[in-house]
């Protein structure tokens, strides 16, 4: 896809990974609109990405709620004068044992991950179908290929938003609307301020900046998906799926002290 002139609606675009990613289309052309459910945060990023395109605007909404995700759509297709890219980044997390983490938290992860994305994407299938040349970019996680203790409906809601992103590219196959799944591994963004666990426990951060010219990249290529970590990921990844036995046994050495760094990491 060439990025330039595109139309671009990216949700929870007011801070992480979202906002790099905002300046990084912007630089390639492209004409943006960015959500937020905190009216303050998301006026200073607006302000913030205005220094170098004042066109951009914001739309402050929870694409939890159906009001907040229909207000994300009608304003963004009216501002814009209709959409051809669609990135699904709003996210919340909340770490710790399942049994000790309250209902209200699970299910916030749940229609904040998983449900929203789908929903927006349902809503915004006809301003994408009327582009003709449109995209849909998910954010899942690293965590959605490699399933991390602590982080179980996480993982659920990232898995299940990368395996809905495979599906409804193979839907939409053929109709003018590709589907590329982006996986970060841990991002230096706000999201992950609350999680004390380093590289020891398999948490090496990198810039959001680096994520975001990669998923760049993966827009560009009309990629299928763009996975972060690098080699020491990719071996995780084929150990996981070859010896998924092995990998249990690593996490089992490093539990008492992945429990310790990430039982405050929440983000909702």
């Amino acid at each position: 896809m060439k990025i330039d002139g595109k139309r671009i609606l990216i949700t929870g675009g007011s801070s992480g990974i979202g906002l790099a990613l905002a300046h990084a289309l912007l630089a390639k052309g492209a004409k943006v609109v960015v959500t937020g459910r905190r009216p303050d945060v998301l006026a200073n990023a607006v302000r913030e990405l205005q220094e170098t395109a004042p066109s951009v605007s914001g739309v402050a909404a929870d694409v939890a709620s159906p009001d907040g995700r229909a207000a994300t759509i009608r304003q963004a297709v009216d501002t814009l004068g209709g959409l051809d890219v669609l990135v699904n980044n709003a996210g919340g997390v909340r770490a710790g044992r399942l049994e000790n983490t309250p209902e209200a938290e699970l299910q916030t992860m749940i229609e904040v991950d998983l449900v929203a994305p789908i929903l927006l994407t349902r809503a915004a299938l006809p301003a994408l179908r009327a582009g003709g040349d449109a995209m849909v970019v998910n954010i899942a996680s690293g965590i959605a290929l490699i399933g991390a203790p602590f982080y179980a409906t996480y993982a659920a809601t990232k898995a299940g938003l990368a395996r809905f992103g495979e599906a409804m590219r193979r839907e939409l196959k053929g109709e003018g609307i590709h589907v590329l799944t982006a996986y970060p591994g841990g991002t230096d963004t706000p999201m992950m301020r609350s999680n004390r666990a380093g590289p020891e426990l398999g948490f090496s951060r990198e810039p959001a900046s680096a994520v975001a010219a990669a998923i760049v990249e993966g827009i560009e290529a009309n990629a299928f998906e763009v996975i972060r970590g690098g080699e020491t990921r990719a071996q995780m990844i084929a150990l996981n799926r070859e010896n998924p036995a092995a990998v249990d046994e690593r996490f089992l050495g490093l539990k008492p002290a992945l429990e310790e760094a990430v039982r405050d990491h929440s983000a909702l």
